[in-house]
């Protein structure tokens, strides 16, 4: 079946309107004229700005995450996941969640040397430390930049403990660092994949590789003695919650030790954002999917609580928390814990190093 890949994830770039930021609105005027006067509009490029933060270890205390420590290469995603919860972080540089999140990127160069600084400080507890978290480490731009692998170079050097959540295949081109660092048991992957069906796939994760490319890294990696995780994350009700157990049996078969799952979020600009998607890709079960989401988060578009956010409430919550429960057993999944290795950390030296 042959169909077109769409350009980019989200339908619209409305500005935010959580930091009462200015608002701008197009002429209609000027709009009926605007091909007559400038031509057809360009494609969307990416842009990729310079970031120097001054840390980059990002900590939490949720408890609904299993780590308290994070590293995040980039902000914004060019992978355009329709569903990115990260997208609202957009809007804290006066940019919108939609389509500037897709394609006005930051980078962060200097990674890897804050990193080595904050790692050599007096006092520093180690701790897994999570790739992945807000925006994909191995997002398009990564094959220029390089700045995970930079992350990544210090981690193994110090034989810090990591786990990276990414949907790109990239992640095996770093697989001479992770190799060896899981043989010490000091790294694992977890690879997101949400439908086996490409239409579907390229449509809400336009720019992310095919699914059978990331089952293909799954058992690369799964084949270097790396622990693999698969993540369907996000369930998405009456468009990806049928392919579950499919999900799962392609998972054990590609390797992987364990999976997890988490119903779709729609936190702040998200859900708007998602529901213009709905309209413009599945208007036949727009109401559907809302209904479902409502049932599964209290009433509401997002139920944003602690210890129900990431699982759902309600009947659809307990049914797709036992279908995935029985597919995972079916297939060997979730049998064994994947605990990494903390006693191995040593302090990195060198001159960033012998500064603290």
């Amino acid at each position: 079946m042959k169909f077109t890949r769409p350009v980019r994830g989200a339908t619209r770039n409305d500005e935010s309107r959580r930091f009462n930021l200015p608002q701008t609105e197009a002429d209609g005027d000027w709009l009926d004229m605007r091909e007559e006067i400038d031509g057809i509009a360009p494609m969307l490029r990416t842009t990729v700005t310079v970031e120097a933060p001054r840390t980059i270890i990002s900590r939490n205390a949720s408890p609904d995450v299993p780590f308290d420590r994070s590293i995040n290469p980039y902000r914004g995603c060019e992978h355009g996941c329709i569903y990115c919860f990260a997208r609202p972080s957009h809007a804290f540089h006066d940019l919108s969640p939609g389509l500037d999140f897709e394609t006005k990127l930051f980078a962060k160069p200097s990674a890897a040397a804050l990193l080595r600084g904050e790692l050599a400080k007096p006092g520093y507890a180690v701790a897994p430390m999570a790739l992945g978290t807000n925006t994909d480490p191995y997002q398009p731009i990564e094959a220029r930049w390089r700045i995970t692998r930079g992350i990544i170079e210090v981690l193994a050097e110090t034989n810090h403990p990591l786990t990276i959540t990414t949907k790109s295949d990239r992640v095996v081109r770093d697989l001479d660092l992770l190799g060896p660092m899981a043989v010490k048991g000091l790294a694992a992957v977890a690879m997101s994949i949400t439908s086996l069906d490409p239409k579907i796939a390229s449509t809400i994760e336009p720019r992310a590789p095919h699914p059978e490319r990331r089952l293909a890294a799954v058992r690369k990696l799964a084949d270097a003695g790396v622990p693999v995780y698969v993540s369907i994350a996000p369930v998405i009700p009456a468009i990806t919650d049928h392919e579950i157990e499919g999900l799962i049996a392609r998972a054990a078969e590609a390797g992987a030790t364990r999976a997890f799952f988490i119903p779709v979020r729609l936190p702040h600009e998200v859900a708007p954002l998602f529901r213009a998607w709905l309209d413009a890709h599945f208007p036949d079960r727009a109401g559907k999917v809302m209904a479902t989401i409502a049932s599964l988060r209290g009433g509401r578009d997002n139920d944003p609580n602690f210890f129900t956010r990431m699982k759902g409430q309600g009947p659809w919550a307990d049914l797709l928390a036992t279908r995935f429960r029985i597919a995972c057993a079916k297939h060997g999944l979730n049998q064994e814990r994947i605990a990494l290795r903390m006693d191995l950390f040593r302090a990195p030296t060198g001159p960033q190093g012998e500064l603290f």
